[in-house]
This record gives structure tokens, sequence and C-alpha cells, in this order.
């Protein structure tokens, strides 16, 4: 019997890699679809909105704003976990850093910077002046 799973797995897997490839090179971006215009987040094989599997790596322009935030308490130092909608439309979870865990606000403005970490790079989001 045929696994019919294992192509789109692996191609599955490939958009994975595709957008931690950027990131470990320094760049943020996520798809867009070519048939509607729509960029969206997760990585995956066919556009969410239309079902166009005519795709492309774009970079957004890394600007959002905090649709909801969830401090996390722990002994070695609090953080956030936020989901953030994108100037460009789709929604990702990531963490606000660079300001006191209280201060991250729903509304708040943010811009996208990718930190070097133990575990590979990680994209997270800094508070813009002024907050908005």
């Amino acid at each position: 019997m045929t696994d019919i799973g294992t192509p789109q797995s692996a191609t599955a897997d490939a958009c994975e890699q595709r957008y931690f490839g950027a990131l470990a090179d320094g760049r943020f971006e996520i798809p867009r679809c070519k048939a509607c215009g729509k960029h969206h987040f997760y990585p995956r094989l066919c556009c969410p909105y239309c079902g166009a599997q005519d795709l492309q790596w774009v970079a957004p322009s890394g600007l959002g704003q905090v649709y909801s935030v969830t401090i996390v308490r722990r002994a070695d130092g609090d953080y956030t976990v936020v989901l953030i909608d994108l100037q460009e439309g789709p929604r990702l979870m990531s963490r606000v850093v660079g300001m006191p865990v209280e201060q991250v606000r729903i509304g708040l403005g943010v811009r996208a910077r990718i930190d070097a970490t133990e575990d590979g790079p990680l994209l997270v989001f800094t508070a813009l002046e002024g907050g908005a």
C-alpha cells in the first residue's frame, strides 16, 4: 500500500525549513499567494484563502500590533507570549522583548526582530517608539 501522506508531509516540512532557513540567514519572510495576493502564516502548501498553490516568499514590513498577551511567570524570569497582527494581515505567536512584561498591552505597536538563541533564530518583537 502507498503512503499518500509522505509527499505532502515532506513538502510541508520543506515549508517549515524554508521559514527557519530564512530566519537563520537574518531574513523574516512569509508566504504570499500569487493568485489572491493575501499573505498568510504559518507556512503551508496552499493558500488558506483561495486554495491556490502558487505561493511566493516575501519580506513583510515587520510592523504589527499586539492582539493578545499573556505573561508567563517563572523563577528564572517572566516573559510574554503574544499574538501579533502583522500589517500585512497574518496573525502569529511570538514574544515582546526589551520592555517590562507588565507594559506589554493589547494594541501596542511592534516591530519584528530576529534574535539568536541557543536553539536557533527566534522571531521576537520590540515596541515601536511611542508604542503606536
